[in-house]
């Protein structure tokens, strides 16, 4: 059955709604912010999900990505502030705040983040020597950030981070370095080496001092104990001289003997000893002597009393023995 006009009507206008409306509806995605154009002027920015626009007359302009990304910093060459020529390359994290700002206010903004951070860097490491610029990666890298992202604030764009990856100094710089490095080292253990020889000679004169202090009051107490029996000999003959001076005095003949006795051997004794003596001519008797140690051994009982468990008799008396004269004999 052929179709009449009114129901062709019909069948175009359907089409046509269908047409606006697939032309009026926007699903963004998340993540993602479109900027709407009028007439090729921006009015407004469509969030992530379902959007509604003027179909034929609205359209979408930039679709920006509000996530962080990743701009990867090619290596470059940067002169230090002491003329030393380094290769550095870097990474930067951004991400986008004001899709508008970020659509309208700069054009192509990759690239012009990718030299914004190149000129800062060879900026801010240009500033440093070489030797602060190996060993302050983080103070480089908080000085970029904040030059970074202060200038491109006005982009709408946040940077959130400015990490040096790389810092290649020439092989002959390096060489040096390393020769520098080790005469620090070996430096270092010499210091080490001197300061543990000191201290050691110095625990070694402690050790001396401490011995010579014991040695000398091992000998002044030696000193002292000497001289404390000196004291108690001479105490020890004083009391027995005192006492064979009173023999004496009471006219005990015996203790005359026995002191004549004590000198008479103590000269032989040391006659017998001396060093230039080799031979000793005796002119008296052995009875002489034995008489004299008997008249000693009388005495010795008199003067200190019986031994213990002897009796109380009193001593004998010891016979006198009278030295012998020249035989007729003898020549």
């Amino acid at each position: 059955m052929p179709l009449a006009g009114f129901d062709i009507a019909v069948i175009v206008f359907v089409v046509l709604v269908i047409l606006v409306l697939f032309a009026g509806i926007k699903t963004i995605p998340q993540g993602y912010n479109y900027t709407v154009e009028r007439f090729g002027r921006y009015t407004r920015t469509l969030n992530p999900g379902l959007n509604l626009i003027v179909p034929f007359i609205d359209r979408v302009g930039a679709r920006m990505n509000m996530m962080e990304q990743v701009l990867d910093v090619p290596t470059q060459e940067v002169i230090t502030r002491d003329n030393a020529s380094v290769a550095a390359d870097a990474v930067a994290f951004y991400q986008v705040l004001n899709a508008p700002q970020a659509a309208y206010q700069v054009n192509n903004l990759e690239t012009a983040l990718l030299n914004l951070t190149m000129t800062n860097i060879r900026s801010v490491m240009g500033s440093m020597d070489l030797d602060e610029l190996l060993s302050n990666r983080d103070a480089i890298n908080d000085r970029l950030l904040k030059v970074v992202d202060e200038a491109a604030s006005p982009w709408g764009i946040k940077i959130t981070r400015v990490e040096i990856k790389d810092i290649n100094p020439p092989n002959d710089l390096v060489d040096s370095m390393a020769r520098q490095m080790k005469a620090e080292r070996e430096k270092r253990a010499e210091v080490l080496e001197a300061e543990g020889s000191r201290n050691a000679q110095i625990l070694r004169a402690e050790g001396a001092k401490q011995a010579a202090i014991l040695e000398a009051e091992g000998t002044r107490e030696a000193a002292f104990r000497e001289a404390e029996a000196r004291e108690r000999l001479a105490q020890a003959e004083a009391k027995a001289t005192q006492m064979v001076s009173e023999a004496i005095a009471s006219g005990d003949v015996q203790a005359i003997n026995y002191f004549i006795a004590q000198k008479y051997t103590e000269a032989l004794t040391s006659i017998g000893t001396a060093k230039n003596q080799k031979i000793v001519m005796m002119p008296m008797e052995a009875t002489s002597l034995i008489g004299s140690l008997g008249g000693i051994g009388a005495i010795a009982k008199e003067v200190f009393g019986d031994h213990p468990g002897g009796d109380s008799s009193p001593p004998r008396r010891g016979r006198t023995v009278p030295s012998a004269g020249p035989r007729d004999d003898q020549p």
